[in-house]
């Protein structure tokens, strides 16, 4: 056995397992989930992860109770924009997730690397109407259904 080759491989394989992975999470108007998904994963992914957010045809802002859920639980949110996933052409992903069903019925563009793609049907909390505990049940239904899947699908 060649042992300078093997320790080559196995120092590989150690550099591949701790490589950050790259996820985009994708909704029609990068306003409310995808937003949410991107802040939690990058919060809870421990540099694991780098995650982005884009739409199909954002809305150009992002939705206040969003962040406002992410500081209800924890996650500093920072400053994020609503963004078109044509500004990700161009670079690989390991993984592209959808998060409303209208998403994952587009023809998503071809990003490069041939990222593994996975939907997340998650409902949509702008679409709430109700007193204000109405609203913010509805957001964090919505953020409680996305940890969840990080946590299951990505982070176990």
């Amino acid at each position: 056995m060649n042992w300078p080759i093997v320790a080559l491989r196995r120092i590989q394989l150690l550099r591949m397992a701790n490589a950050l992975q790259k996820v985009l999470f994708v909704c029609t108007g990068n306003s409310c989930r995808s937003i949410m998904a991107e802040m939690l994963l990058n919060h809870l992914g421990e540099g694991r992860y780098q995650a982005f957010s884009a739409g199909s045809c954002p809305t150009g802002k992002v939705n206040p109770q969003s962040i406002a859920t992410l500081k209800r639980h924890g996650i500093k949110p920072g400053e994020p924009r609503s963004k078109s996933w044509d500004e990700f052409s161009e670079k690989n992903f390991d993984l592209v997730v959808t998060v409303c069903d209208q998403a994952a019925g587009e023809t998503c563009p071809l990003l490069p690397g041939n990222p593994k793609k996975l939907h997340w049907s998650t409902p949509d909390p702008a679409q709430a109407s109700g007193t204000e505990e109405q609203i913010n049940t509805a957001f964090d239904e919505a953020f409680h259904l996305l940890k969840t899947r990080i946590e299951k699908e990505l982070l176990s």
